[in-house]
């Protein structure tokens, strides 16, 4: 456990040390940082039933409910009390139907359990109607299902890989009714950040009227008004200037940023944090207690009775530091090698950079997870 601990912090140090200082960001395509307002995705859903499961089924009154009504549907009827099955499950079919595809297209569908199945693995889906938001069914889904995982159990053991009530069917779903998205040559377009950032905003409004030859203003930290020029009003010619301002190159900024997640260890700072001057010292004491009993038995001829005796042994032990003086505006780099320096484990971070926060060294916000 120390030793894996003590190659995370020299990971991390190392990391940080090798980054160029100084070094401005990358610079990316903006169609990988913001979208255009008018396309996007919606979400579809159904409920369906899986069949074909290896007795890892459920046996919840609706997925018998579900079977009944489909055999009712072929002509078959039967009450749902007499469907005795756990080689079927209830399940909820899930995907996002991207803009522009056509009828007939194909569709990923993400297929997860509703009742007590513990595996849908071998599973098949039948015919699943999937709807939108408004009620209307939008692609039908059915295939057999991938689940990547497994669960045996036996007697007295029992083994499970990954998560195998939860499957995918690559391409399981045909759309049926598509989404219409419309983009007005003569309105003017919008582009939506990601992440929002004023500095990012005014950068990218900059690039598109450099690049693009366009006149572009950001309205606020998310939002990017774009003219499109004449030339390019025509419905055919549309696709071509909106090709040339996803193409355009933006250098993003982000705020200091430390983000900690204390339960997994893992420790991300962007570059524009930053330490004014300050002294750290880090040092942990470690209390070690251990309980023993001894049993004192007396030999045969004796009148004695024997007896059990506990004792208890404490250890204490304060690990010796020193103290590390930052300069002010010190670097990461700089913190990475003091941390290293001091020996200090993820946890130990997260009272480090909560302490230099406190006292207004640490200028950069601190986000724990």
């Amino acid at each position: 456990m120390f030793r894996r601990v003590a190659m995370f912090v020299t990971a991390f140090a190392t990391a940080l040390a090798l980054a160029p200082e100084g070094e401005a960001a990358v610079a990316l395509r903006l169609k990988d940082i913001a979208r255009i307002k008018e396309i996007r995705s919606n979400q579809i859903y159904g409920i369906g039933i899986v069949v074909g499961l290896n007795a890892t089924g459920d046996d919840e009154k609706l997925s018998s409910q579900l079977v009944g009504n489909m055999l009712e549907r072929l002509h078959i009827s039967i009450s749902a009390n007499d469907i005795k099955s756990k080689n079927v499950a209830a399940v909820m079919v899930t995907a996002d139907l991207p803009a522009f595809l056509p009828e007939g297209s194909r569709l990923d569908v993400l297929i997860s359990a509703l009742g007590s199945a513990t595996s849908l693995e071998g599973g098949t889906l039948l015919q699943t109607p999937m709807q939108g938001a408004d009620g209307q069914v939008y692609a039908v889904a059915q295939g057999p299902m991938s689940t990547g995982g497994f669960s045996v159990a036996g007697e007295a053991a029992k083994v499970k890989k990954n998560h195998p009530t939860v499957g995918r069917i690559p391409g399981g779903a045909i759309i049926e009714r598509k989404i219409h998205t419309v983009i007005r040559p003569n309105d003017d377009v919008q582009i939506i950040l990601n992440t929002p950032d004023f500095a990012t905003a005014v950068r990218a409004a900059d690039a598109i009227g450099k690049r693009a030859g366009a006149t572009a203003h950001a309205l606020n930290a998310a939002v990017i008004r774009v003219r499109v020029p004449e030339e390019f009003r025509a419905t055919e010619q549309l696709p071509i200037f909106l090709a040339r301002v996803q193409e355009v190159t933006v250098t993003p900024d982000a705020p200091a940023r430390v983000v900690v997640n204390e339960r997994t260890g893992t420790i991300v700072a962007g570059e524009h944090v930053k330490l004014s001057a300050a002294a750290l010292s880090h040092g942990s004491l470690t209390i070690a207690i251990r309980e023993s009993t001894h049993t004192s038995q007396p030999n045969a001829f004796a009148q004695g009775q024997t007896r059990t005796e506990k004792s208890t042994e404490i250890n204490a032990t304060e690990a010796k530091t020193g103290v590390f003086v930052f300069e002010d505006a010190a670097t990461l780099a700089e913190v990475a090698r003091a941390l290293n320096m001091l020996g200090v484990t993820p946890r130990d971070m997260v009272a480090i950079f909560q302490a230099l926060r406190e006292v207004g060294a640490l200028q950069c916000e601190l986000v724990i997870i």
